[in-house]
């Protein structure tokens, strides 16, 4: 008795099926990972560019040149323009002091020679817009921090600024109108790079407790500033991470309330 063969065609069109299937599967989930993952860079984390700042920012702070050698090396490799960096240690000065910011800058110079002899080329990007010298400064200063703290100054003034009005003066008209005005960072880049400083050098709390909520206040999102926390924690001492994580749980907390 002779066999019937049975037809393998069903089988084939089922296993083609089944791989189609399978294949379709795959790329709808990348896809869908690619998505969620573009969205948690903009929504949720911290740019290479921008962990690339706090690194440079605190490492410039602590005066570690050997560390800030890498940071520099892998901020221009994550297409931070020379003159981003540049301006970003040259505003370190207003909060951790001229020495460190020329050290700064100094290690920055070596690290473009040793870049340029090794043929890469990095980009300058735009240069800083002269200032127009209009209006009196101290009120351009002052502009410039009620936009940055969200509300007018119309306030008493702290303890300190009565006992120092040149210290008022010099906050207005130097740390804002000259430095803050400066457009070749933005100012949520200028409050990464001061946090950055201030967290670094340790035992500021306050100082630090105003310019995260300032940070909230030009943009930077709660998850964004975990993600500071978080790279701190790799550059600075263990002692000034854990308190800047402490200050920025305790901010967030006020802001929930």
């Amino acid at each position: 008795m002779k066999l019937k063969q049975l037809s393998t065609k069903p089988i084939i069109r089922l296993s083609n099926i089944l791989t189609t299937g399978t294949v379709l599967f795959w790329v709808l989930l990348f896809i869908s990972f690619q998505s969620n993952a573009q969205e948690l860079t903009l929504n949720n984390a911290l740019t290479d560019k921008e962990t690339s700042i706090i690194k440079i920012a605190s490492y410039t702070a602590q005066g570690d040149l050997e560390n800030l050698k890498v940071a520099l090396h892998d901020g221009l490799d994550n297409k931070l323009t020379v003159n981003q960096i540049k301006e970003a240690l040259v505003h370190v000065y207003a909060y951790a002091g001229f020495p460190r910011s020329i050290r700064g800058l100094q290690t920055f110079l070596q690290v473009l020679d040793d870049r340029k002899e090794m043929g890469v080329i990095d980009e300058r990007g735009v240069e800083s817009t002269p200032i127009p010298d209009t209006g009196e400064k101290y009120m351009r200063g002052k502009k410039i921090l009620e936009t940055l703290i969200g509300r007018p100054l119309d306030g008493p003034k702290p303890e300190y600024q009565k006992f120092s009005p040149e210290m008022d003066k010099f906050l207005k008209e130097h740390l804002f109108a000259d430095i803050f005005e400066r457009d070749v960072l933005t100012y949520k880049q200028r409050e990464l790079v001061t946090i950055s400083v201030i967290a670094s050098l340790g035992a500021l709390e306050p100082m630090l407790n105003s310019h995260l909520n300032l940070s909230l206040n030009v943009g930077w999102q709660p998850s964004q500033l975990h993600h500071f926390i978080t790279t701190i924690e790799r550059t600075a001492s263990p002692e000034h991470a854990k308190t800047a994580k402490n200050v920025l749980a305790r901010v967030l907390e006020s802001v929930t309330d």
